[in-house]
């Protein structure tokens, strides 16, 4: 008999929550029985250019530590680096220096807290340049991150997002190629975004993920719009896709992020965890 699939390890965004100190994140995740957190490097939880950040770091760890929670770092907070420009510099960008040192401090980060994966998307291609140079731009920029990431043996999960210029997964594992499929380069499938832009249909989606999935990101959502929604205010029929991950033995995260729920923040964790253990039960 084959022994029975390992269970799901349910997080949640810590950019849901943006209204709370980061110490109260942790206990209200931990109290409704969250297993980690999504932690969005960010001005008000963990600001990676803050003067004390060593300090800060190691306090943060000791505090996962005792709620028992696992962490995965992500990178995708939308003005943390321009105050007027959402998600820029990016790594094709003039000025991408920023975005890569932004990335490494983001790996040292992952490496002292435990957590295995840095989230990243590619943010928009600038205006007029052509797609033959993005896409040089965008693999010498993860090239560079690589470099840390293989110093520290934490991976870069990069997530297709819609409506940046990597938005589906086969442009993703384009990027794949473009670093010579590096062992430390891997996805982030967000389950909203597939639904809202990819042309094959959801599980298709997980499917052609999978050799390079690490972490994984959920909520709901309609097709065609870019709108993260509670579960049950969209489309998606979650069962089928939480088998589907179980069935692949993900054992990474995956983690709810609803940016906009942030005014009710525990009362939409609560809501999510519900939802998922049973949609996972069925």
């Amino acid at each position: 008999m084959r022994p029975p699939p390992t269970p799901l390890k349910f997080g949640y965004g810590t950019n849901g929550f943006t209204n709370h100190r980061l110490t109260d994140v942790l206990a209200v995740l931990a109290d409704l029985g969250y297993d980690g957190v999504a932690l969005t490097l960010d001005h008000n939880h963990l600001d990676p250019y803050a003067d004390d950040l060593p300090r800060r770091v190691g306090a943060l760890a000791r505090q996962l530590a005792r709620h028992g929670l696992d962490v995965t770092v992500e990178t995708g907070a939308p003005y943390l680096l321009d105050p007027w420009g959402k998600h820029l510099p990016t790594l094709m960008s003039d000025g991408s220096e920023v975005r890569i040192d932004l990335l490494r401090r983001a790996l040292r980060i992952a490496a002292d807290l435990g957590s295995p994966t840095v989230h990243l998307c590619s943010g928009p291609a600038p205006d007029g340049l052509p797609e033959q140079d993005a896409w040089k731009r965008l693999g010498a920029g993860v090239e560079a991150a690589l470099e840390t990431a293989q110093e520290y043996g934490v991976a870069l999960a990069f997530e297709p997002e819609p409506y940046m210029f990597v938005d589906t997964v086969e442009r993703c594992l384009r990027l794949a190629e473009l670093v010579d499929g590096h062992p430390l380069f891997g996805i982030t499938l967000d389950v909203g975004h597939a639904h809202c832009v990819e042309e094959r249909p959801l599980l298709d989606c997980v499917g052609r993920a999978a050799p390079l999935l690490r972490n994984v990101q959920i909520e709901d959502m309609r097709r065609g719009i870019h709108q993260h929604l509670e579960f049950g205010a969209g489309e998606i029929d979650f069962p089928p896709v939480l088998a589907a991950l179980r069935g692949l033995g993900h054992r990474g995260l995956v983690s709810v992020e609803i940016q906009g729920g942030s005014l009710d923040a525990p009362d939409v964790a609560r809501r999510s965890i519900e939802f998922l253990r049973a949609a996972a039960a069925a």
